[in-house]
Parts: C-alpha cells; structure tokens; sequence
C-alpha cells in the first residue's frame, strides 16, 4: 500500500509593513490559488489569505486591508456563490484584519482574546523580538465577536478547521490555523518570507 506524504502548506505573508495610507489599493490584484482540498490562497497586500471553500459556505482567514474587501470579495465570487460564514484572524495587524467591519456585515469574525483586546485600545503590542506596529482603535464594527483563550473549531465544508493560538508568537495574540482534512496550515505571521524570527526595528 502506497503511503501518502503529508500535504502540508504554509501560506505565507507577503512581506509589506507600509501604512494603508501609503499604497495604492486601486492597482492591487487579487490572485486566487487552489492550494488542496477545499483550500484556496489569496493574494492582494499584506497578509495572504486562506479561504476553505465548500458546500457549506466559506471561511475566510484574515482580510488585508479595508480598501481591498470588495476585491476579496469579488475574488471569492469567481471561485462560488456560497456565502461567507465565518472569518478567522490570526492576529490583530491592520494588514489581517482591515476588512473586518466589511466581512462582519455578512458573518462573523473570530479571533483569540488578545485580539479584540488590541483591536479595541489600540497602541504598540507585540511578543519578544516582534515587529511593532502602531495601531490606532478599531471601530466596534471591526472587532471580533468570538474570541477564544485556547483554540477553537469550525465545523464545515467536511473540515474540522481548528485555530490553535501560540502565546509566543509574532503577537500576544497569533493564532495558527489547521484545515486537517486538506493537509493545510496558514501560519499568519508566525511564518513569514523575510525571516524568522522577527526582530525589533
């Protein structure tokens, strides 16, 4: 019996730590990647997206920034017409979660504690030799309405599709992201192409 070799993809951060303010969102594209399973990545500016896809609807992991959300959403349109049902952030950066209060209209988003915690004062925070970001205060709009302490699971499209959060992570609260049945993990920032780990600038 042939043994199957573990599938197992981590999709990673496209390395930008510029303000919202300072790009362009009009020329930015979103590229669709069936990654396994029911897993698609999308990529746009900031943090790639996961996207689990299926008859039940969608689960969308992070959201880049608020300019691109009715390009993500035009983007996940061309692949179903399935609802979204749920989204995921990994952590609270701007280039995560910026669509939030656009993708809460129609689902709601789950996050760990920390998040909705820095969403909502806003400020510098992070873990160790993380980069810093300044964030100011999320509108209440933006703020996830599930938080989780340890790990949480999403029960759909056939997926067990579990965020587990990593108290020592690129934030206080990053959350990695397992769909087991696609043999898919999203990483957030944990897991990005400029190197790990981060260190303080």
């Amino acid at each position: 019996m042939r043994k199957a070799l573990p599938f197992v993809v981590a999709l990673l951060f496209s390395s930008t730590l510029a303000t919202s303010q300072e790009q362009d969102f009009s020329k930015v594209q979103i590229k669709v990647t069936k990654v396994a399973g029911s897993v698609y990545m999308l990529e746009g500016a900031g943090g790639n997206i996961a996207a689990s896809i299926g008859e039940d609807g969608i689960v969308v992991v992070d959201d880049q920034y608020a300019p691109l959300a009715d390009k993500i959403q035009a983007a996940l349109k061309g692949v179903t017409d399935k609802p979204v049902r749920f989204i995921i952030n990994t952590h609270y950066h701007g280039d995560h979660t910026g669509g939030n209060a656009y993708f809460q209209k129609q689902a709601p988003v789950i996050a760990q504690d920390n998040v909705r915690k820095r969403l909502e004062s806003g400020g510098i925070a992070g873990n160790g030799g993380s980069v810093h970001m300044e964030n100011k205060p999320d509108a209440k709009e933006a703020l996830p309405i599930i938080t989780f302490d340890h790990d949480v699971t999403v029960h759909l499209n056939a997926e067990d599709i579990r965020a587990l959060y990593f108290p020592a992570g690129h934030t206080d609260g990053d959350s990695i992201i397992f769909f087991p049945k696609s043999n898919v993990v999203h990483m957030g920032d944990d897991f990005v192409t400029y190197g790990f780990p981060l260190h303080r600038r």
